[in-house]
Order: structure tokens, then sequence, then C-alpha cells
């Protein structure tokens, strides 16, 4: 089989729901990084606001990549969902997107929805990379 899940011990169980944190196709070295919130490992948000919110997942990205044998270089898209108005939220946001990602510059889109993974989660980043395994 060529298909590797990712599940980073640090990070919460997502088994009950049926979820892995990220998937990896060894033939293509595809990462499939499932949407990232900020979890502590009873599932429960860490953060108020949707700067700390978003400075948590990409931390949570990071570890999932990490695993992954990826890294921020090799990250091909990700995708922002933000609940309401992404444009409301943009400067709160692209510092802690500018802080981790650097000089990467990963495809990006951004959406804003009415509700994510939890009432209190304000923020969920998802990701594609390529990976070195």
């Amino acid at each position: 089989m060529s298909i590797l899940n990712i599940n980073p011990s640090s990070l919460y169980d997502g088994s009950s729901s049926c979820l892995s944190h990220a998937r990896v196709d060894t033939k293509t070295g595809l990462v499939f990084v499932s949407g990232q919130v900020d979890w502590d490992s009873n599932c429960e948000v860490k953060n108020k606001g949707v700067g700390g919110q978003a400075e948590s997942v990409m931390q949570n990205l990071l570890t999932v990549l990490d695993e992954a044998g990826s890294s921020v270089e090799n990250l091909l898209q990700l995708r922002i969902y933000v609940r309401g108005e992404v444009s409301e939220h943009l400067g709160e946001i692209v510092p802690v997107l500018s802080k981790y990602l650097g000089t990467t510059r990963p495809a990006i889109t951004g959406v804003g929805v009415t509700s994510l993974a939890s009432p209190e989660t304000l923020i969920e980043i998802e990701a594609v990379a390529k990976t070195l395994l």
C-alpha cells in the first residue's frame, strides 16, 4: 500500500471521527493535511481570538508536516476557513501566516463560513504539500 496515515501523538486523537491528521501518497510524494484547528488533546479550543487560534493552527500544521517528512517550504496549497467574512480577520491572520510561511508562497484560498468543527472554532487550515518520503 502506498498510503500512510499521519497522526502525531502530540495532537488530538481524530480516530473517533474517522480522520487522520494527514495522508501521504508515497508514490507521488503528496501530503494531504486535514483541516487543523486550535484544539487540545480533549478536542477543546485553547484560544478565544482568531489570531491566537491561527497561531495554534499553524503550529499544528508544522507538527503534521514534520511527521509526514515535509516542511513549510514544501507547501503547495493552503485553504483557510474562517468563521465570518475573511476580510474582517486578515489583520490578525496575515501576520501569523507571514511568521510561519516566511518566503514560501503556497497557493492560498480564504473561505468565509458559518460553522466549523465546534462553535468556538474560528479558523481551520488544510493543506497539500510534497514530502521527501
